[in-house]
């Protein structure tokens, strides 16, 4: 079953580039890219439908398989997309890990008003900072959702999650992301013991590499808000991404793009917050890198893993972030039973 919020406006070939209140929708199969596949539903029927799937998954009892924990994702695109494009990325996303056997769970997606314009980059950044409420509507959901749950836990045990929550946000869709858990963290007191997200991958992401400045002080900032609302954060980024490249020179000021440079480790970042330079994971002529991770096998494994929660050393240890391997590294590997990937140096 497939999931879909938004703040588009509705038209008869779809949902368009302007604004809107939010508005709930399901499919029970595709094209994904057809308004026609979709079922609009309330808010309260989108929310049952998701947790009956939810309610589905294998009840992992035991702590040392919690990498087996199925995942409830939520997914994010980016700027210059139309509905019907984000639709397709949804789509791919669907098929290359939430499918089949080796499925991680259930995904939905929230697509907000980018402007499908080349040079759309300014309008694209003021819709994506008007839709970081309507994320934060959809994420504090979900955070009430969880924090209830674990009370419930406590006293009666077999009513426990199973299910873990995730999200992926590609290009500026990490800017309406920033933007919706700023707002969440303030709404719910700034909390420091619950994770909303227990995996946040930012992908190609189009905000500052100086994010998470504050490092482990709390200092109310953007990066401070998403670093205590998630167990863990990888950027993934390649200095390959053109895309990005004509981001930072459309801007004039700020900062590098994080999804371009990585990291700036000139300051410190909080240790729940990792990078990966992917640009060794594309074949050496690919040149769409910035919409690339979403189609590439080594990149999608990579997000597979970084999903599952697998430890950043073994990752390493395996070859999915192409680092060399130390001695302690090679033991991690084979205990985690991973093949090492053909990208390792």
């Amino acid at each position: 079953m497939f999931f879909m919020v938004s703040d588009r406006n509705k038209n008869p070939k779809g949902l368009g580039p302007d604004h809107a209140p939010l508005s709930f929708w399901t499919a029970t199969a595709g094209p994904l890219n057809k308004i026609n596949s979709w079922k609009e539903v309330s808010r309260a029927v989108f929310k049952n439908q998701l947790l009956r799937q939810a309610e589905k998954f294998p009840d992992i009892q035991d702590p040392a398989e919690h990498e087996e924990q199925k995942h409830v994702t939520f997914f994010v695109h980016g700027y210059n997309t139309s509905w019907a494009e984000a639709a397709d990325r949804y789509t791919a996303l669907c098929e290359k890990l939430f499918t089949g056997n080796e499925s991680l769970g259930v995904c939905a997606f929230f697509t907000w008003p980018s402007d499908d314009m080349t040079l759309g980059y300014y309008p694209d950044r003021i819709d994506a900072r008007k839709s970081g409420p309507d994320l934060a509507d959809v994420l504090s959901d979900l955070y009430d959702y969880l924090q209830n749950q674990e009370v419930v836990a406590v006293e009666q045990p077999q009513k426990k999650c199973k299910a873990k929550t995730s999200i992926i946000a590609h290009s500026m869709g990490n800017f309406v992301l920033q933007k919706a858990m700023q707002l969440v963290w303030t709404r719910k007191n700034r909390p420091l013991l619950l994770s909303l997200a227990n995996q946040l991958l930012m992908v190609a992401a189009d905000v500052d590499n100086d994010l998470f400045k504050g490092g482990e002080n709390v200092d109310g900032s953007d990066g401070d808000a998403i670093a205590n609302l998630s167990y863990r954060i990888t950027a993934l980024y390649s200095g390959r991404d053109a895309v990005l490249g004509m981001s930072a020179g459309l801007k004039h000021f700020g900062k590098r793009r994080l999804g371009r440079s990585g990291l700036d480790r000139t300051y410190p970042v909080p240790d729940n917050v990792w990078d990966i330079d992917c640009s060794n994971l594309f074949a050496p002529g690919q040149k769409n890198i910035h919409s690339g991770y979403f189609y590439e096998d080594r990149t999608m494994e990579l997000m597979r893993h970084l999903l599952r929660g697998v430890d950043r050393n073994v990752l390493r240890a395996a070859g999915f972030v192409p680092t060399p391997l130390s001695g302690v590294e090679k033991a991690a590997v084979a205990e985690a039973g991973l093949a090492p990937a053909s990208v390792n140096p």
